[in-house]
């Protein structure tokens, strides 16, 4: 089980978040590559994540819960 603290400013804004480092010490045994995942995504992705973020703000009714996807499939 993940134990993190979320560090917020004092306005209450989430800033950051604190793992002890055991849990880290764990995800980078499962991650190994997990310091060096910094890649930006390409533009064509960020492209066609806009538009799918665009088509649910303007169709929020077309929308529905991951449940459902698992039980038709």
């Amino acid at each position: 089980m993940l134990q993190a603290q979320i560090l917020k400013d004092q306005q209450g804004t989430p800033m950051g978040i604190f793992i002890p480092i055991k849990t880290w010490e764990r995800v980078k045994f499962q991650y190994p590559d997990i310091e060096s995942v910094d890649i930006d995504l390409p533009q064509w992705e960020k492209e066609f994540i806009d538009r799918r973020l665009e088509l649910a703000k303007h169709h929020p009714e077309r929308l529905q819960p991951i449940e459902t996807l698992f039980e038709n499939l």
